[in-house]
């Protein structure tokens, strides 16, 4: 099984900037994907960010060009840093990874899922 942990939620003031990150263990042999979903008071869960293994990276519109994502191969970790925040940032961010794991006596890739980071942007 694979375990994503996320740290760094908290309040921030609109205009600022947060960081979250996530770390993964357990049983993983590759991470395809490791990426953020958000969901916000009343709506759906929707994609914030996406990072391949290559480094390719996606973005949702509403959070081009203010957020950035990256990771750290070697330690398993993917971080999203958030800048210009607005208060419709407001959500719980999952962290989300496609990882190649053993569940049972299945392997193959399946989709992960952490518990969420509340972040609040609030004056």
């Amino acid at each position: 099984q694979v375990q994503l942990v996320e740290s760094g939620g908290g309040l921030v003031q609109p205009g600022g900037s947060l960081s979250v990150s996530c770390a993964a263990s357990g049983t993983i042999f590759r991470i395809n994907t490791m990426g953020w979903y958000r969901q916000a008071p009343g709506k759906e869960r929707e994609l914030v960010a996406t990072t391949t293994s290559g480094g390719i990276t996606n973005y949702a519109d509403a959070v081009k060009g203010r957020f950035t994502i990256s990771r750290d191969n070697a330690g398993n970790t993917v971080y999203l840093q958030m800048n210009s925040l607005k208060p419709e940032d407001t959500a719980v961010n999952y962290c989300n990874a496609e990882a190649v794991t053993m569940r049972g006596a299945r392997v193959g890739a399946y989709e992960c899922w952490g518990l969420g980071t509340q972040v609040t942007v609030s004056s």
